[in-house]
């Protein structure tokens, strides 16, 4: 069966999308450039998902941007990320907040830099009442460490009598995980080939349709991000959706806003 453009609701679309932004460096390598010049051009696709999450009303995107395991990569490499992450936070953050966007960075940021900790603070300061799309960028974010923090936190209240252990629900649990205020994860991207989630958003993926493109993360642009879109409606509804009439609620949008 075909999905009719009709059909094809704002009802229907995830409210929360997680992408796990994998093959900067195998663009670049491609190009015959060093690795970090595709993570700069990954900024671009950044920009791009941010805006097609806004124009359809999703609620929530997660980006996974540096994970705990990422410090194993080259000093250099992991020089240039700190950097870019530092760029990009005090280049960009005035647009987010122009556009509404409430920007969470999650994870443990202990190990950052001081200079960019109190950028990540001023974001979060600068865009904490913002009530349009909630941007997650995960930074040093691991999903075992999520669930152990959040195990830290509650045996800590049980210790202080504050919780009992029959207290101990996954409800609980989940309160004390990153990003607890916000919809659960509907769909969780990855580009650039590889099948797996890499210790990404582990508790908070459990029921969420899963989507592998091998699109690298440089060219993952709107057509792309288009046919995920379509893939989990068609999956979540059980009929037929294309790119093209998530396009079109894209164009509908345009003409409302």
């Amino acid at each position: 069966m075909v999905l009719s453009t009709e059909t094809v609701s704002k009802q229907s679309l995830p409210k929360h999308v997680a992408i796990i932004m994998d093959g900067n460096g195998r663009w670049a390598q491609s190009r015959n450039r060093p690795r970090t010049y595709g993570h700069k051009k990954g900024v671009d696709s950044v920009r791009s998902a941010v805006q097609f999450c806004t124009k359809l009303g999703i609620e929530s995107l997660t980006l996974f941007a540096f994970s705990s395991e990422n410090w194993r990569r080259p000093e250099d490499e992991v020089s240039t990320l700190m950097e870019l992450f530092l760029f990009v936070l005090s280049k960009e953050v005035k647009k987010l907040h122009k556009n509404n966007v409430k920007l969470t960075i999650i994870g443990d940021i202990s190990r950052f830099p001081d200079s960019l900790q109190d950028r990540v603070k001023a974001a979060h300061e600068l865009t904490a009442n913002n009530t349009g799309l909630k941007l997650n960028v995960a930074a040093n974010y691991g999903g075992r460490w999520d669930i152990v923090q959040a195990a830290q936190c509650m045996a800590q209240q049980v210790q202080d009598g504050q919780l009992t252990v029959r207290d101990i629900t996954e409800d609980t649990l989940s309160a004390q995980l990153s990003m607890a205020d916000q919809s659960e994860l509907d769909l969780l991207i990855r580009t650039g080939g590889d099948c797996r989630i890499s210790n990404f958003l582990l508790w908070q993926a459990a029921y969420a349709e899963l989507y592998f493109t091998d699109t690298l993360w440089p060219d993952f642009n709107e057509e792309a991000f288009s046919e995920a879109i379509a893939c989990f409606v068609s999956r979540e509804r059980r009929f037929g959706c294309t790119g093209e009439q998530i396009k079109q609620l894209l164009a509908e949008s345009k003409t409302t806003s």
